[in-house]
């Protein structure tokens, strides 16, 4: 088991990550954990979230990979979510967000043509 301390800076790291999401954009637990340098732990970042006391903390920016809110449809908690990123200027249809809204590179083509170009520079 971690020590503490490890454990409130593991906290504070995707703390920090959420508070970095932009206004208006949402992201992925797993790329919320690879932000906070905590790769494969996006179980870890939905703990803090539920667990965490900053009233502050725009928790209403992350969701699954696959663009659906983090409750099921139709809880209070999903339409609170709803509502928060409705604020925001986020468009939520049907428990989805559309990938369009997401801080990181959604873009599979895009994201290959990168890829193929770093591997052919070197650098991948």
């Amino acid at each position: 088991m971690p020590t503490k301390p490890a454990r409130d800076a593991a906290r504070a790291a995707i703390e920090a990550a959420v508070r970095a999401i932009p206004l208006g954009r949402v992201s992925s637990y797993g790329a919320v954990a690879r932000q906070a340098g905590l790769p494969g732990r996006a179980r870890l970042v939905g703990h803090v979230l539920r667990t965490s006391v900053d009233g502050e903390l725009p928790w209403q920016r992350v969701l699954h990979a696959d663009g659906r809110l983090a409750a099921p449809v139709g809880t209070a908690l999903a339409r609170l979510q709803a509502r928060r990123l409705a604020a925001e200027g986020v468009a939520v249809h049907r428990g989805r967000v559309p990938a369009v809204h997401f801080a990181e590179q959604r873009d599979l083509d895009a994201a290959l043509w990168r890829f193929g170009k770093e591997a052919a520079s070197g650098r991948g």
